[in-house]
């Protein structure tokens, strides 16, 4: 049995409207830093061969400035690609030892499991990888990235979270960032030693999903969310990465100006650099990544982009194999990429990381293409975008390639071989799903609808009463293909298309959920033709942009 450590405390209590913790150069110079707002990390292994383990368990909107527009969280596939790369880089060099520095944890903590995608005429399918970055401050390696002495040991953030998906012919991929401020509701988690987390309201931040559990509940969160199917988890330990930037000899990154990050208050990382591209390793590395004071108005995700842009670097220089030039280094950069690691089973070895690699690797930088979720402004924090948020997640679960080349032909839609019973012995729980974050549910909705499938002839049908819950477009859930006919029925009998009936494992019998796109009349609204672009709320940027210097604020030029 894999040693266990388990987080007993619940959900970090939040202050209203404070900033979030993470990597902050904020603080005046040897003060404690206790609202970083960006770091990402995890667990640092210990390199212990015997420690094959599990980690970290339990561990309405006002108009906001335009700098806070710009791309949220995207890593792009970088540190996926970085900790990939350098493992298989190393081959099987020390198979065993490196094998024990690998974290594990389970995949999924909650109760509901998106449906697995159907395979392409080949018999090929895709491949979902949630990357989770933790801002844990559990070791001395991250309290020091990290500061903050007085939140060692609490409750994990899980503030870098990206979808990577693996096209089925494995020709293109597509990068999802969700922003660490969402709002959403956080499902049910149980961890494995039995400790349940209650389903929260619908307005908790998501990066609050890793403290309730571990990362298995950030994947149940996507998963609910998005009801994409997720077949693997990565966390990274961020001062694992800093020392493989060290192994390889340092990255190159860029400013427009000389910049010396600090300020007459005492604020900044310290960063100095000269205007051009300059390699950073070391303390450099470190004072890069916590940069917020000088780059692009001081804001978190001017910080971000300047994670964003170390990182895509580090995987070209990886890509490259340049600063590789001896076994030792290969051996150096193979411990700290494991070190860096918590995956879930299915990763669990340095064989089946080395197959990932060499997935990942086929696909090439100019059909990678990294998206932000879409949002808006909910007061402080952000909320889904209606209609953009789905349409991106509709085409990663259609393996729609992001980048708009070589679209798929719309499937036609399939009649289930499972015949429907008669309307009237069809039963049929109607849920009212018409509460939106702008507008209260519509009272009654569903015993409005029952009624109007009574008058079809679907005799069984049954309101619940049971608080509204928040439903964009309506559809039709069924737990087992046994019952994939009669939901087809049901969505016939009332004009939806077909693809309305889905299969989940939330519903015990055939629930229709009565969306916002349904608040009003006899009828549902016409489906739309299906747009298969990708929305420009996504801000979807190429893999291969290699030109991107950060802007100096000039009052931290030299």
């Amino acid at each position: 049995m894999r040693q266990n450590s388990v987080r007993k405390e619940g959900v970090r209590r939040r202050a209203p409207h404070a900033s979030d913790r993470g990597w902050d150069d904020g603080a005046p110079q040897g003060e404690a830093r206790s609202e970083d707002a960006s770091r990402t990390g995890g667990e640092s292994a210990k390199g212990d061969a015997a420690r094959h383990r599990r980690g970290t368990k339990g561990a309405g909107g006002g108009k906001r400035p335009p700098r806070r527009r710009r791309r949220v969280l995207r890593w792009s596939a970088t540190i996926l690609s970085v900790l990939i790369l350098g493992t298989a880089g190393a081959g099987y060099l020390y198979y065993q030892h490196l094998n024990g520095n690998i974290e594990t944890d389970d995949l999924n903590l909650g109760e509901h499991r998106a449906p697995e995608p159907t395979p392409n005429a080949a018999g090929q399918t895709p491949m979902n990888i949630l990357l989770i970055g933790s801002d844990a401050r559990d070791s001395k390696a991250n309290q020091k990235l990290g500061g903050a002495k007085n939140t060692f040991g609490s409750p994990p953030l899980a503030d870098v979270q990206m979808l990577l998906h693996l096209s089925a012919d494995r020709s293109n991929m597509s990068v999802v960032s969700m922003p660490r401020d969402t709002l959403l509701q956080i499902p049910k988690c149980t961890d494995d030693n039995g400790k349940v987390y209650a389903q929260t309201g619908p307005k908790n931040m998501t990066n609050e999903s890793l403290g309730r559990g571990g990362p298995g509940c950030t994947v149940a969160t996507w998963e609910k969310l998005t009801n994409i199917h997720i077949d693997h988890f990565m966390m990274v330990d961020f001062s694992g990465v800093v020392s493989m930037a060290d192994a390889i000899g340092g990255v190159p990154v860029c400013v427009d100006k000389n910049i010396h990050s600090r300020d007459s208050q005492g604020h900044g990382s310290g960063l100095k650099l000269k205007k051009g591209t300059t390699e950073v390793k070391g303390k450099q590395a470190l004072q890069w990544l916590r940069t917020r004071y000088g780059f692009e108005g001081g804001t978190d995700i001017s910080r971000a982009k300047a994670q964003h842009m170390y990182m895509n670097a580090l995987v070209r220089k990886l890509r490259e194999n340049t600063g590789l030039t001896s076994p030792n280094q290969l051996r150096k950069l193979a411990e700290e990429a494991t070190k860096a690691l918590k995956v879930d089973d299915g990763l669990g070895t340095i064989k089946k990381l080395y197959d990932l690699g060499n997935e990942l690797k086929k696909v090439p930088p100019n059909r990678t293409t990294m998206t932000t979720m879409p949002f808006e402004y909910a007061g402080e924090r952000v909320v889904p975008k209606p209609d953009d948020a789905e349409q991106l997640f509709r085409l990663v679960r259609d393996d729609i390639p992001l980048d708009g080349k070589g679209h798929k032909k719309p499937a036609k839609e399939k009649k289930s071989d499972d015949p429907a019973a008669a309307d009237d012995e069809i039963a049929v729980q109607v849920q009212n799903g018409t509460r939106t974050d702008a507008e209260p549910p519509v009272s009654g909705r569903a015993s409005t609808v029952t009624q109007l499938l009574t008058g079809k002839g679907f005799a069984k049908a049954t309101p619940d009463t049971a608080a509204a819950l928040t439903e964009a477009r309506t559809v039709i859930r069924y737990p087992s293909k046994d019952l994939e006919g009669d939901a087809q029925r049901v969505a016939t009998s009332l004009g939806l298309p077909l693809s309305s009936a889905k299969k989940s494992t939330d519903v015990s019998g055939v629930t229709l959920v009565v969306g916002s796109d349904w608040r009003e009349g006899d009828a549902p609204p016409k489906p739309k033709k299906k747009d298969d672009t990708t929305p420009d709320s996504a801000d979807a940027l190429s893999g291969s942009d290699k030109k991107a210097c950060m802007k100096v604020d000039p009052g931290f030029s030299w």
